[in-house]
């Protein structure tokens, strides 16, 4: 069968190139075009093509994506056409839900023959629950990666989803599984001492992003450098230069992109901005802070008391429904605040937060997301071609 993808962002390559391994095992005859990313590309073992690559429309925020405007449309339209030349058996759409629903909604009335299905829900239930409308209407097969996501889809809102377990989780427990025999040459590569502890700085994988988080977490850590490596995870997406113009001044490493696992698993401490980072470093063990300057604090802290329908930001506080880690975000987001937390995760909240992170593997469970996922859809487009 033939498969269309798209990612829109580091995170997206990352799952939906598992899931291309999977869908590979299920389906020896598998072919791919895609929206993605390097991991999906080698993930497809020439099997596929990559039509774009997701760092050409991977825009946040209003502002950046309202400069970018025109590219992302050109985007939009180059996809549109390349599926209906391409006439694949299914679209899988793996989150980014500003572009992926116009996807889906142009298939579902123009190209009726393709199915839609979509791998990683996105988060609705934070924000603009009104697209529940849509993927009712557009999305033939919804697979969702975080537990509540199901109570919410089903008891909610009426609408069919299967869990699969998390890819996140996946991903982490398997590289933990491998990469012992690699660490000495991951240490010595980087030029990092395995005596001296630890601090990992996520910044984000876009350019906005580390602009952002990046001068607070190296200020709050600055004095730590005498007893600590402070070292900053280099993006998928992100040029290593780009880094220099924050670094300047600081006795700091910046790894080289493809490397932030490595870096969890030397870890003894994290700044993380928020987002699928949040829960890669809980599952690697490492205690955190979630770092996340905003425009407006004040009034974000007023939207997100009043107008956002979640309680947290990040997904380890999100999955265990309680204040796992701190989040400073908005008006919360400082130097000093941050310069606090880490403090007290070095010490006397580290042990409690490393209990509570087991707690939200258990929650997560310890299917393989990407295969019950391929399975399903394989069974899926089997019935539907039987009954065509």
């Amino acid at each position: 069968m033939k498969y269309y993808l798209i990612a829109g962002e580091a995170s997206g390559d990352l799952h939906a190139s598992n899931l291309i391994r999977s869908l590979i095992k299920e389906d020896s005859t598998a072919e791919f075009r895609f929206f993605g990313g390097d991991n999906m590309l080698a993930a497809a073992e020439g099997r596929g093509e990559m039509v774009r690559h997701y760092r050409d429309l991977a825009y946040m925020g209003f502002i950046p994506v309202l400069l970018h405007l025109r590219t992302i449309m050109q985007g939009m339209k180059q996809c549109k056409q390349d599926i209906k030349e391409w006439q694949p058996d299914v679209v899988i759409l793996v989150d980014y839900a500003g572009f992926n629903l116009k996807i889906a909604k142009y298939v579902k009335q123009q190209l009726t023959n393709i199915r839609t299905y979509y791998y990683i829900a996105p988060k609705i239930w934070a924000w603009k629950e009104y697209r529940i409308k849509s993927f009712k209407k557009y999305v033939d097969e919804m697979f969702c990666i975080l537990p509540f996501e199901k109570q919410f889809f089903e008891d909610k809102h009426n609408y069919h989803i299967h869990y699969v377990g998390n890819p996140t989780a996946d991903e982490v427990r398997n590289f933990i599984r491998t990469t012992e025999t690699d660490n000495d040459d991951f240490l010595l590569r980087n030029k990092l001492s395995e005596s001296k502890p630890i601090i990992a700085l996520l910044a984000g994988s876009r350019r906005q992003e580390i602009k952002d988080n990046l001068p607070a977490m190296l200020e709050a850590t600055k004095d730590y450098a005498l007893t600590h490596q402070i070292v900053i995870a280099g993006a998928p997406a992100i040029d290593h230069e780009y880094y220099d113009s924050f670094t300047t001044g600081y006795e700091v490493t910046v790894l080289k992109r493809g490397q932030t696992y490595q870096l969890l698993y030397n870890a003894e401490a994290a700044l993380v901005t928020s987002g699928t980072a949040t829960l890669e470093t809980a599952l690697f063990h490492v205690p955190q802070v979630v770092c996340y300057k905003t425009p407006l604090p004040h009034l974000m802290r007023f939207a997100f008391n009043h107008i956002i329908k979640c309680r947290y930001i990040s997904l380890v506080n999100l999955i265990a429904n309680r204040e796992v880690v701190l989040e400073l975000f908005a008006d919360r987001f400082s130097v000093n605040n941050i310069r606090k937390e880490l403090h007290n995760i070095l010490g006397s909240k580290r042990q409690q937060m490393l209990s509570d992170y087991k707690e939200i593997e258990q929650l997560l469970s310890s299917e393989c997301a990407p295969d019950n996922a391929a399975h399903i859809m394989m069974q899926s487009l089997a019935a539907q071609a039987a009954s065509a």
